[in-house]
């Protein structure tokens, strides 16, 4: 009681979720009465992070860098243009399936909405959409990301969960592209409703011109991808590959990427992989005192008595992490939800561990699109002007359907775990 007091009461003052869980591991000790755990502090947190999968994050983060210095991002738009059409509602298509493919660059949620936000949004806006639903749904767009690898949250999760990082990855597939069809069986309901405009005509050599002019842009994915379901490369080994693919289609294909440029990419990249790196070591201190002061074994015993099954305790989790999701962005709430409800997923119910981080991830993420805080569309607020809660109300059909998503896999968990061999 007085560790999580302590937590609640730093948190409050505005201390950065990572000292937190750092300070709040130190006040435990304290009031354990026990010194010589002050011995171990050091040693957990640097365990934290004393792992080979995590090298992947700052790799990809690079990838996602490099994509935008090569001007990669424009030509995924014209392609995924040139699959619509003219079909009704096309832009909002178009705003979905960009997304798509830029997720299996970028991995990140907040960075997607922040670019696609300042390339689709005025796009859709002189076409006659209404701002708020184009930058509402962009957000949405931007929840592909950590769910489509590569994905930081499930390299972090691979960590705190002792799973391979490969398999997270290809767990992540099947239902990101679930979702991606569920979201556009949504823009074409509403879009019979509102009437949305057609995108521009495109004649089939026009489309097969833009495709193909495009097309060197998937390298980047299938070299991801590819390499780690033919069983050539493990996730770190792909995303080093994926980011010299990248730098050679930006230098050689689109000619936009300089390799003078990599200096400061690379120190963005590492910057954001720091702030990564650094709630990862504070959840290895935080996971400890927990397992610790046996908090996962009470959890367990009040579970247990309200979950009789597995799907019953996936329904459980789905609330629980839904409303952490909606206080708490996706990396801590990782760092503050595994330590806790994996061991009894694993031990009690027997759900595989792969699946159980695939249902965890969509939840935080899609509490990036909730309020109070659904940090996503307050990025996409801050680019495009548009009002957060509005956001929010235009594009409820989309949550909704985000949440029949969790519900399927809740019943069916072959949904994140066919492609794993």
């Amino acid at each position: 009681m007085i560790t999580s007091a302590a937590f609640v009461a730093i948190m409050l003052v505005g201390v950065p979720i990572g000292l937190c869980l750092c300070l709040a591991g130190l006040v435990y000790i304290a009031a354990s009465g026990n010194p010589v755990l002050f011995q171990s502090y050091p040693l957990q947190l640097f365990g934290g992070v004393d792992s080979y999968g995590l090298i992947a994050i700052p790799l990809f983060i690079l990838i996602g860098e490099i994509m935008n210095g090569g001007g990669i991002t424009r030509r995924i738009v014209d392609m995924a243009m040139a699959f619509v059409g003219s079909l009704k509602g096309g832009l909002a298509y178009v705003n979905i399936l960009a997304n798509m493919f830029i997720s299996s660059i970028l991995g990140s949620a907040t960075a997607q909405v922040a670019i696609m936000a300042q390339i689709m949004v005025p796009e859709m806006e002189k076409k006659g959409y209404d701002k708020t639903f184009a930058a509402g749904l962009t957000a949405y767009g931007g929840m592909l990301g950590p769910i489509i690898p590569p994905s930081v949250m499930f390299v972090v999760y691979s960590v705190l969960a002792q799973v391979s990082v490969s398999d997270m990855l290809i767990a992540g597939i099947v239902p990101g592209v679930i979702l991606t069809v569920m979201f556009c069986l949504v823009i074409a309901l509403m879009g019979y409703v509102y009437n949305y405009p057609r995108a521009d005509y495109q004649t089939p050599r026009q489309r097969v011109a833009t495709i193909l002019r495009t097309s060197p842009t998937l390298l980047i994915p299938i070299v991801i991808v590819g390499t780690i379901l033919g069983g050539l490369a493990n996730a770190t080994e792909s995303a080093a590959v994926g980011a010299v693919a990248a730098a050679l289609v930006g230098k050689f294909w689109t000619k936009e990427f300089e390799f003078g440029q990599l200096p400061q990419m690379m120190l963005r990249s590492a910057i954001y992989s720091a702030i990564v790196l650094f709630l990862v070591a504070a959840a290895a201190v935080f996971s400890w005192v927990l397992i610790f002061g046996k908090v996962p074994q009470e959890t367990a015993g009040w579970i247990q008595s309200a979950a009789k099954d597995p799907v019953s305790f996936m329904l459980i989790c789905n609330v629980i992490l839904l409303v952490i999701g909606t206080v708490i962005d996706g990396i801590p709430g990782l760092i503050m939800t595994v330590p806790i409800l994996l061991p009894v997923a694993t031990e009690v119910y027997h759900i595989d561990p792969r699946h159980f981080g695939v249902v965890i991830v969509i939840n935080l993420v899609l509490g990036l699109l909730s309020p109070p805080v659904g940090l996503c569309f307050f990025v996409a607020a801050a680019v495009t002007g548009a009002k957060p809660g509005k956001m929010f109300m235009v594009t409820l059909p989309f949550f909704v359907i985000s949440c029949v998503l969790l519900v399927l896999l809740s019943l069916y968990p072959s949904l994140s775990l066919i492609l794993i061999k």
